[in-house]
């Protein structure tokens, strides 16, 4: 354990921890391979103390109204947006993402901010007048209270902010547990929401494994979860949560698979296949990881495609403006990406183009693994069934439309799913039809907009409502329902008969 490097530190009740930390976790630079930073990993007091914290807040600012709320989310939009070059570098240098695609992490979480400060309309409830003689009906909607988001590494922006933006819009209170490999960027934008003039303990974030997380699940004043990471950590911390009777949303792994028919302009599936397998190097719960190209000719032709423009990539440091791409997140990363792509050859698959062994001068350290091709994979095989979470595209070819339609659909995991046709007719049959979550149609990557819902499903998803859109308001807001009459001086004694609306 390396003791000369800066400690990146919790934020607790509107200020960063200062206290020695007994437990702490390397943070390296991917690009070079090098520690850059150490971070706190709390004890269970100080997640405690977190949730002390935000459960103080809470009376504050749920007191607010829910325009004032909104005017402090769209200050904090503000700040993001002007900082937000020093926030992507710091992301850069702690994930290994591009800059450029840096960027578009914060962004994409700040338009959920954006959309989130529509709470006022969103928050409202229903009325209905007569509802019975002199009755009048109205619901509200109430926000629940403490509540928490653990996020993963891949998105250490997007994603606490699509969570916590929602949350406190409407009125919670938040603790966030993101990665602990990448745990700057969670850090800086909680101090510039309490620079936006969100009450201190409004958001707060603490680092940690396990134990941080089995914490917040046991605190009784957490009242709703949610978490976005590999599936089997996803569905063990939906049922921690739901017998501690939690609201929770957890969002698993993916297969995604890009569907590709004869009729497709190929040089714009290809362009498109490239983007989405390889950006960010695959380190996306939405990436492209399966192209079914329909028919052997078009295969042939599709492989032919993209072998040529994976030749042509640059892969190296994440700041360096010529990158395609960056490194993987860890050693343990890359080790596990090669480990599969042996496994495909062994089982059969063709290797069109092989990452492995990528040597990037003066980084030989960073953790490099190059765009990867396999062709004739078939479903059996483990590069097609496990998540690699790489730069690793597999082709499964298929012989009809309705063979490539089943693989998707049959798949463990629905998560995304794009098809390429330039046929109507078969693209509307293909997305009512297909058994996945989320939908393109000549898009790669279909991350819908702010203002409609993310969500996979079978097991990329557990829980009954999905990330952002109208579903994240529901999420993180209870229903109370307001039945009243006013005396109009008639007495009609006791009715022991079951009120109906009739």
């Amino acid at each position: 354990m390396t003791t000369d490097h800066p400690v990146i530190p919790h934020f607790i009740d509107g200020a960063r921890t200062t206290a020695p930390e007994p437990r702490t976790s390397d943070v390296f630079d991917p690009s070079t391979g090098r520690v850059q930073a150490r971070v706190a990993l709390a004890s269970e007091d100080e997640v405690r103390a977190a949730v002390d914290s935000a459960e103080r807040a809470f009376g504050t600012w749920s007191a607010l109204n829910p325009q004032r709320r909104a005017r402090i989310l769209l200050r904090w939009v503000d700040l993001i947006n002007e900082h937000a070059d020093e926030l992507a570098r710091t992301l850069s240098k702690e994930h290994g993402k591009t800059f450029p695609d840096a960027k578009g992490d914060i962004q994409r979480g700040v338009e959920v901010v954006e959309f989130a400060a529509g709470a006022p309309h969103l928050l409202k409830g229903e009325f209905s007048s007569d509802a019975g003689t002199g009755i009048d009906v109205h619901s509200l909607r109430q926000p629940l209270g403490v509540v928490a988001g653990i996020t993963p590494f891949n998105f250490p922006a997007m994603i606490p902010l699509w969570k916590a933006g929602i949350a406190l819009a409407a009125g919670n209170t938040f603790v966030l547990k993101p990665s602990e490999r990448d745990p700057s960027v969670p850090v800086r934008l909680a101090e510039l929401a309490l620079e936006a003039g969100m009450p201190a303990g409004t958001l707060n974030v603490v680092h940690g494994d396990k134990s941080a997380v089995d914490a917040l699940i046991d605190d009784p004043r957490v009242q709703a979860v949610g978490f976005v990471g590999s599936t089997p950590i996803a569905q063990s911390i939906y049922e921690h949560a739901a017998r501690r009777g939690k609201r929770a949303q957890c969002f698993g792994g993916a297969k995604n698979h890009a569907v590709i028919l004869p009729d497709a302009d190929l040089e714009m599936a290809a362009d498109a296949l490239v983007g989405a397998a390889f950006g960010s190097a695959g380190e996306r719960c939405m990436a492209i990881s399966v192209a079914v190209p329909v028919g052997e000719e078009t295969a042939d032709r599709l492989v032919a495609l993209l072998r040529e423009r994976i030749q042509a990539l640059t892969v190296g440091p994440s700041l360096e403006e010529s990158s395609d791409f960056g490194p993987v997140v860890s050693a343990q990363a890359r080790a596990r990406i090669e480990e599969l792509i042996q496994v495909g050859v062994d089982e059969g698959a063709e290797l069109v183009v092989d990452g492995r062994g990528v040597q990037v001068p003066d980084h030989e350290d960073g953790f490099y693994v190059g765009a990867t091709l396999f062709d004739r994979v078939t479903p059996g095989m483990r590069i097609h069934r496990e998540e690699i979470f790489g730069p690793v595209l597999c082709v499964v070819r298929a012989k009809d439309y309705e063979e490539a339609l089943a693989l998707p659909s049959e798949h463990e995991f629905g998560n995304g799913v794009a098809v390429f046709t330039r046929d109507g007719d078969a693209a509307r049959d293909f997305a009512t039809r297909v058994d996945v979550g989320m939908v393109g149609v000549n898009v790669p990557i279909p991350v819908p907009i702010a203002y409609y819902t993310f969500g996979g499903w079978k097991a990329s998803g557990f829980g009954d409502l999905n990330q952002h859109g109208p579903d994240g308001f529901r999420f993180y807001t209870k229903t109370k329902t307001v039945t009243t009459r006013w005396p109009s001086g008639v007495r009609e004694g006791a009715s022991f008969v079951m009120p109906a609306g009739s």
